[in-house]
């Protein structure tokens, strides 16, 4: 991953904090480019590969369109409840489509690890369920930014 953090070193995560919280975090929210640069934030089911976010997405929705006319993206995965424990990573870069669009289910070799763990995490498969509605996109992460409140020693609130 590329890409500069800017908050603070002492709540970023490291690699391999990163890499544990992305596999494990089921939802994220990827921020799109609507015509006219109006923004557009929408809830996904995401899989990390340790290298690239795959998004898998209706064909039909107007991330799909935001992101086939502009496939800059930013995706934020967050999780915690009390200020304290708070974490999340905000991933930039662009997404592109991956395989057929909708997915059939056809042979695809990028896809093939892919589908399988998707399948496994969401719907506890040993093979991906095609509905021909949706399709994948994958997003290099060019910049991470990332944090972890429970690291900041005696911290208990926003002020702190």
């Amino acid at each position: 991953m590329t890409g500069t953090q800017r908050r603070s070193r002492r709540i970023m995560m490291t690699g391999a904090e990163l890499d544990a919280f992305l596999t494990e975090q089921r939802t994220c929210r990827v921020a799109t480019a609507g015509p006219g640069g109006r923004p557009h934030v929408s809830a996904l089911w995401f899989l990390w590969d340790g290298e690239a976010m795959w998004l898998y997405s209706l064909v039909r929705s107007r991330r799909w369109a935001d992101l086939r006319r502009d496939p800059r993206a930013a995706v934020v995965v967050d999780d915690g409840l009390e200020y304290g424990e708070l974490r999340g990573a905000e991933l930039s870069g662009r997404a592109l489509p991956v395989g057929d669009a909708p997915r059939t289910g056809g042979a695809c070799a990028e896809l093939e690890t892919v589908e399988h763990r998707f399948a496994a995490k969401y719907f506890g498969l040993a093979a991906m369920p095609h509905d021909g509605r949706h399709a994948w996109l994958r997003l290099r992460p060019e910049a991470v930014v990332s944090w972890d409140f429970r690291k900041g020693a005696g911290a208990v609130g926003p002020g702190a």
